[in-house]
């Protein structure tokens, strides 16, 4: 019977049966007792780009090559209280900040989308994928 259960059980990246395009979510999909200031985080395939939605509010999202192309030389980065775009990574991370959008995540469940679009396509060939996590 243990044979038959360790079988069946899930683990690691099966679990959370992410798209093609979709590398690594945190938190990972129903994940329980996060920490109420844990970022959220989306690594996309190399070539796509995309915007966050928690709980319904699109956050904006800043490309980190723009942010860097307007700063002077040796001036140091302030990075904007939003999703961070990196483009070298195809990235996407928000972190709640005092100031940002959401400053912290409430005690209870969240739901987290993520649009996601080739850069060469554009939004209008976006796809979505959802999760859940729960904050204690």
């Amino acid at each position: 019977g243990i044979a038959y259960a360790v079988d069946l059980a899930i683990t690691g990246d099966e679990g959370d049966k992410l798209p093609a395009t979709i590398q690594e979510i945190a938190p990972v999909r129903n994940a329980t007792q996060v920490p109420a200031q844990t970022q959220v985080y989306v690594d996309l395939l190399a070539g796509n780009t995309g915007v966050i939605i928690i709980d319904g509010l699109e956050l904006e999202t800043v490309n980190l090559d723009e942010v860097r192309a307007e700063a002077k030389p040796g001036q140091q980065i302030e990075l904007p209280l939003t999703t961070i775009y990196e483009p070298g990574n195809a990235t996407l991370t928000f972190r709640p900040t005092a100031g940002s959008s959401i400053e912290r995540f409430s005690e209870g469940e969240h739901v987290v989308e993520v649009i996601y679009w080739s850069v060469v396509e554009g939004r209008g060939s976006a796809r979505s994928f959802s999760w859940t996590f729960s904050v204690f």
